[in-house]
This record gives structure tokens, sequence and C-alpha cells, in this order.
């Protein structure tokens, strides 16, 4: 049944309004992910089945789950349903779904057609005006994937349960994580990016605090799991386990969603989450062997012990566009953006480029630049399938011939204290970053677009020393290739 299900998916959500799809994040789960995401909840006694479904669209993670149930994979007496579904078009499609399988197998469906969040809200704090849910034994899920705003009603009602998250999807988990009894399990489909980044620590320690982290699946190509909605949100799948100890985790690959080259490891858990991390980002090693970053002891010094700051471009073009030119003038300097860095120098000014190249250097724009100097540049975006997520250059004095610098807003710039770096030290840390091992690292951790300054911040260096040596080496090399940058990285290892 779920095969017919996945062809009227497909059908229903070419015909729905995509301001209102849009408006609710929707995104529907294809058969052969929802069929995956029900085989990783272990099987189960002869007990009772608590089902939750929040943001149950059609409902074809329901269906895969009573599906694995009526052939065996699980052993429940008898399996409650409660879904959620706010959409009218795809509740009745989803009470259909049900229907069906209430007439061959034996549960106890409920469709509920309010907003998940007020509703679990209201459960879990006991609201006289709301119904309370009994603890649930399993959830699977793909929530919705839209940004809460920080004094929307959403945010505020979130508050009274305490947890504070910037997205409906790590909104819904940590609901449904919360509405689980001790033992129970989740898995759910989501965007990578709760794992990094400081806008989605609440949201980790929350998990951390409640869930041993069982399994995570990781598809390599970011466009494939949601193929039929046009989605380049790199995705994960997650399984939860409620209230038990945490042990070592399952990573698992595959290409697509086929899974048809699935591949899976067991990694300890201080390789998805290292001890000392006060961010908590959460790292997916695809392979069982270490980075040579990982164990040495060589690469153990953060930017604060190395005295070095990295902060995001601060020119903000719009915001300066009355002091913005075209080309350099009288009163101007360099206005650096993504496109004047190579790989090794500094292209500027770029008279056929689409970006500006220079900056009024006044009363109005003074506090915005750096002195000119040796800086180490990394672009703020990529894409995954870019051969380096991570890009860094340097720029050189005698190549921007003024007194100050703009950086503009896309790019990430390392500096001391808001001045330039001794020459040695930049080139080093830019060969430093531009290394595949700092790449295969940095991917772990990062599944979307952006490099921000919280992520290079957060990583791992070599000494000062050794930078500086490996930049000196670096000065000398008339091209940098990556061979050698890697080459020379794994004798300092």
């Amino acid at each position: 049944m779920l095969g017919s299900l996945d062809k009227v998916r497909i059908g229903v959500a070419a015909g729905l309004d995509v301001e209102r799809r849009s408006e609710l994040g929707q995104f529907m789960t294809p058969a052969t992910v929802a069929r995956f995401m029900a085989s990783l909840f272990p099987a189960s006694g002869d007990d009772m089945c608590r089902l939750l479904d929040p943001g149950a669209g059609m409902g074809s993670l329901t269906s895969a789950f009573l599906e694995r149930w009526a052939d065996g994979g699980f052993r429940f007496s008898q399996v409650s349903v409660v879904a959620f579904e706010i959409d009218e078009a795809l509740r009745i499609h989803l009470e259909r779904t049900l229907a069906k399988y209430a007439g061959r197998l034996d549960i106890s469906p409920s469709i509920y057609p309010c907003d998940f969040i007020e509703a679990a809200v209201d459960s879990l704090t006991g609201d006289m005006f709301g119904q309370t849910f009994p603890a649930f034994t399993h959830a699977i899920l793909n929530p919705p994937y839209k940004k809460i705003n920080t004094h929307s009603r959403h945010r505020l009602l979130l508050r009274r349960v305490a947890i504070e998250t910037v997205n409906l999807y790590s909104a819904f988990v940590a609901l449904a994580l919360e509405m689980l009894a001790p033992g129970g399990h989740l898995v759910a489909i989501i965007p990578r990016s709760f794992c990094n980044g400081p806008y989605y620590r609440p949201f980790r320690e929350f998990v951390f605090d409640r869930a041993a982290i069982r399994r995570l699946h990781l598809f390599d190509a970011r466009d494939k799991a949601f193929k039929d909605d046009d989605v380049l949100q790199e995705n994960i799948i997650i399984h939860l386990e409620r209230g038990a100890k945490q042990g070592e985790v399952m990573i698992s690959t595959s290409t697509d969603d086929r899974f048809h080259d699935c591949a899976l490891h067991a990694h300890p858990f201080d390789r998805i989450v290292f001890p000392n991390d006060p961010e908590k980002f959460i790292h997916v090693p695809t392979t069982p062997e270490s980075n040579i970053i990982e164990p040495s002891t060589a690469f153990r010094y953060s930017l604060s012990d190395l005295d070095i700051q990295v902060s995001t471009g601060p020119v903000v073009d719009f915001r300066l566009r009355a002091h913005i030119r075209e080309m350099p003038e009288d009163g101007t300097v360099p206005l650096l953006y993504p496109c004047h860095f190579g790989s090794r120098s500094v292209e500027w000014p770029k008279p056929a480029g689409k970006k500006p190249n220079a900056i009024m250097n006044n009363r109005e724009t003074e506090k915005w630049l750096y002195p000119n100097g040796f800086y180490t540049v990394v672009r703020r975006f990529s894409a995954k399938e870019e051969r380096r997520r991570v890009v860094a250059s340097v720029t050189c004095p005698s190549a921007l011939d003024a007194p100050m610098l703009g950086f503009e807003n896309h790019l990430n710039v390392f500096h001391r204290h808001k001045h330039g770096l001794p020459e040695p030290l930049a080139w080093g840390l830019a060969a430093f970053l531009n290394s595949t091992a700092v790449d295969n690292a940095f991917r772990r951790f990062n599944g979307h677009t952006q490099v921000n300054a919280t992520d290079l911040r957060t990583m791992k260096y070599p000494s000062r020393e050794i930078l500086t040596k490996l930049g000196r080496w670096a000065m000398k090399q008339r091209e940098f290739t990556q061979d050698s940058i890697d080459l020379r990285l794994e004798g300092i290892a």
C-alpha cells in the first residue's frame, strides 16, 4: 500500500499551492525513505505501541511503520496512532490511509487537525483546556522546516517547556522527544544544520540531556532525499532513545534514497561529540579511519591560545551603499569580496567583475575598515559539492597599496585585534586551512553552505611555531598544490 501512496504523494505534491507549502515548510517523505526510517526502530515484544507522527502529511511514515508491523518486524499486540496534520488537503489523504490499515490491523488511529506545537505544550504543561497525551513509545517524523521568529507565538510556547530553538524542525523533534516514555524511540529526517552553529546549541544540549544517539544516516548527494520537491538542504536521519545511556553511534551513508550502496560503521561517542567542545558540535565521520588531525597532539590549540581572532567581514554593502564605488578613486580604499580571492593571490581591482571594488575612507566608514596588512581570508559560502569547503587566501599589503582595507560580509577574516598577522603566520594559517585534512574534518560537522566564523573558531590548530614554519615553507612555493600541502601537513602530524 505504501507504493501506491507514494504515487499519490507525487501527484498531490505537484498540485499543492506553492505559497502554502512554503508557509507550512512542507516536504513529503518518499516511500523509500519512509521504509528505511521504519527499519531503524528496534524489534519489540508483545506490548502496546503508542506511535506519534507529528506533521504526518499523507501518512507515509506511519504507513511504513505499520507495514513493518504487518510483515512481522514488530511483535506489538496493538498500535495506537496519534497523527497531527494541519493541512486539510493532506489530512483527507491521511484519513483514507489510516482507515485502510484499520480495516486489516488492530490499530486505534487518532488524527488531530491542530497545531502540534500548541497541542504538545498544552499536554506537557497540563493546561486545563488542552488534551493530555499518554507517553509515547515511538515517534516517527519528517517535521516542517521553517525559521521561528524570536518573539513569535511558537517561540513563546516552546519556552513554557524550556525549549529554546530557532526552527520548526528542531521544535518538533524536541517536543516529540519530551513526549516519549523512558526507553522510547524517535526516528526523524531533518536538516543537518542543527549539528553545528551557536543557534542550535540549546537544541543539541536538550537532546543530549534526554536521549542517546543510536544512529545517524547521511546522504552523500544533498539533493536526493527529497528530489521530487527540489530540496537542496542536506538532510540527516537520526535515531534517538529516550533516557538511555549513551554508547557507540552507528553511522551509515548512502548516495541517495535508494540506499543500494548503504555503508555502516560504529563510532565511539567521543568521535561524534568531542569531550572538550563547549559548542557540542555533532560530527558525522563517514569512514572508520581517523582524520590525521583527530588523534594528533600537534593539532590541539584554539585560536585564543594562538592570540588570533576570526571575524565575519564587517562591511555590509547595502548599509554603506552611499560610500561604495565601482572603481578606486580619490579618497577610497580597496573593498574586497570573495570574487577578489584566488588560490594564492588577490586580484584587485576587477574592472569586469560584478562587484564594486572600493569604499570611501571617511568618518562614517572608518569603524568598518581594517589597517592594511597580512590577513588570512576564508569565503563564508561554499557548496558541499565543491572540491574544498574551506578555501583560504592571504592579503598582501604591497598588492593593495592603501592605508585601510574593507572586508565584505561574505568573508571570514583572521586577524590579531583587528590588525594584520605576521606574514609567515598568515601564510601558514592559509596552508593549514587549505589542507584536505581540515576539509574532511570540517565536513564532519558542517552540512550546509555556510562556513561561519564560529565553526572556524571551534576548530583546533597547530601551534603558532608550527604555523609560522608552515608559512615560511608556503611563501617559497611558486604553486600551492593540494598534494604538496597535504604532504607537508602529514609531516607535522
